[in-house]
């Protein structure tokens, strides 16, 4: 065995895989079926392309045992179509030999990779009827394949159920409410995890996979304190010597809005920066609007001899900043720089370019821009294009971008919004109720928005018109008493907008509401 293991290892190619097998099969060591399954697996699984060879191996295999099954389940489940992991498995079931632990969980992988959530389900009754539920192992692979497929209800079922937790429970669970929209839960749990689980080994503290989880739940909230104690954490635990967790800790500052933080942590990095590091937190300025920060940031990163230079992503974090601070000239002008320097648009570029035009009003040249792109345009540009129509009030723009989504097949509500905006800026009520009607006939309804609040570590969402809170009527009043301020100090609502042949008042009245 040691000596397959060891001509596996010196394989770097499909041919060496080749010549390997055909070594083992004049040699008889293929016959040996621990050999046959590790050649197998190694095949199925190895960055070299194996898989299909070792299909072909497998298929004509006399009897394969469930070793040889477990190893081509696998290759199928890491691959680009894990799919075929689950009918690899329903083949096996109508073999001679049984699916084992292992099985389970190379098939529960696949449906986790292919958001399989029904098969997720039948296996957990298969693991149930099998006596495997006892496999800690298994039971969190169950839980992330439940957390990744979306169903996170089940997920937390689950997790509360087990008798015994480890690492890899908290952090599936943790991350899949990250993930699955539901960051304050997933604080929730991390919290708890701090406070030291004792799973009778010890206590168990987070690792660098939790505090991911923990920064992408504080990155959705906004949650800056939460974020404080998470690194805090990180850096008593020398968490910080891994880039990725700094990348993440770079991350979430600057999406909660504290960029200083964020280029603090980017400053004193003990651990090299990656080119993830340095597209962070250009895209962190970029976000606060700091254009110039920015752009002294990229040049300090392509003027750079050891470390990365900048990609496509580099350049569409400072087109963003470019965009954000109005730097309309500088923002054309690197994206002409990226084809000198051979670096290949793609439609994001091309998106960003014309967003930045489109802010400055200069419509004709962002649309002969759109125009003139290799690839086709998708519909967020052309929605970016009707949305700076609807800025500067240009109907005739706004009706080409329009029809262009309309040929895409595009049926978002904030579309029709948008033009009727532009038609209702020019009274033309007539346009505005036809666009009504459209979205009744082609039934596209509003999503009401929401946004979240932290006051005194406690987080709080509110929906638009929202009274679910016991103290909503304090809460409206103190918006009233916004209102009144901000109208003191000069603020006129759009009511151009409102989608209603009506007053000034009532528009005035529905726009602040």
């Amino acid at each position: 065995m040691a000596y397959v293991e060891s001509l596996l290892h010196k394989c770097t190619s499909l041919l060496h895989i080749q010549q390997l097998h055909a070594h083992l099969l004049t040699t008889g060591f293929f016959h040996f079926y621990p050999s046959r399954s590790k050649f197998i697996d190694f095949c199925a699984t190895s960055s070299l392309g194996g898989l299909p060879y070792a299909a072909a191996v497998f298929r004509v295999l006399p009897l394969p045992l469930t070793n040889d099954w477990n190893a081509i389940i696998r290759g199928h489940a890491q691959s680009d179509h894990p799919i075929n992991a689950v009918t690899c498995y329903l083949s096996m079931l109508r073999a001679p030999c049984k699916p084992d632990a292992l099985t389970c969980s190379f098939f529960l992988k696949a449906c986790a990779r292919a958001l399989a959530r029904v098969e997720s389900f039948q296996m957990h009754a298969q693991v149930l009827r099998s006596g495997f539920d006892a496999d800690v192992l298994l039971q969190t692979t169950l839980l992330d394949a439940y957390a990744k497929c979306g169903d996170l209800d089940t997920a937390c079922k689950l997790f509360d159920g087990m008798s015994k937790r480890d690492i890899a429970s908290w952090n599936a669970l943790i991350s899949g409410l990250a993930q699955g929209n539901r960051p304050y839960e997933a604080l929730k749990l991390f919290n708890r995890m701090m406070e030291g689980y004792d799973d009778g080994r010890g206590i168990m503290m987070p690792n660098e996979v939790t505090v991911l989880g923990a920064l992408s739940a504080c990155s959705q909230l906004g949650a800056i304190k939460e974020g404080d104690k998470v690194y805090d954490y990180i850096k008593k635990s020398f968490l910080d010597e891994n880039v990725i967790v700094c990348n993440a800790v770079i991350d979430m500052y600057a999406k909660c809005g504290v960029v200083e933080k964020a280029y603090s942590v980017f400053e004193g990095m003990s651990c090299s920066r990656s080119i993830i590091t340095w597209n962070t937190m250009i895209m962190g300025f970029a976000m606060d609007g700091n254009g110039l920060k920015a752009l002294q940031l990229f040049n300090r990163m392509a003027g750079g001899r050891l470390g990365p230079m900048p990609d496509g992503v580099t350049y569409l974090a400072v087109l963003c900043a470019c965009n954000h601070a109005g730097m309309v000239d500088e923002g054309v002008r690197l994206f002409e720089l990226m084809e000198k320097y051979d670096v290949s648009r793609n439609v994001k570029h091309y998106g960003s370019v014309v967003d930045l035009l489109g802010r400055a009003g200069r419509l004709d040249e962002a649309y002969k821009i759109t125009e003139s792109m290799p690839m086709s345009p998708d519909p967020v540009l052309w929605q970016t294009l009707l949305g700076a129509s609807k800025t500067y009030g240009n109907v005739e723009m706004a009706e080409k971008a329009s029809r262009k989504l309309v040929e895409m097949g595009s049926n978002t509500c904030g579309d029709f919004v948008l033009l009727s905006n532009v038609y209702a800026a020019h009274q033309r009520w007539t346009d505005v109720g036809r666009v009504r009607e459209a979205m009744k006939t082609r039934d596209v309804k509003k999503v009401p928005g929401f946004s979240y609040i932290e006051m005194n570590s406690v987080i709080f969402q509110f929906f638009n018109g929202d009274k679910s809170h016991p103290k909503w009527r304090e809460i409206y009043r103190k918006l009233e008493e916004i209102n009144s301020k901000i109208r003191e100090f000069g603020y006129e609502p759009e009511t151009n907008y409102v989608l209603h042949d009506i007053g000034y008042e009532e528009g005035e009245c529905i726009v602040l509401s």
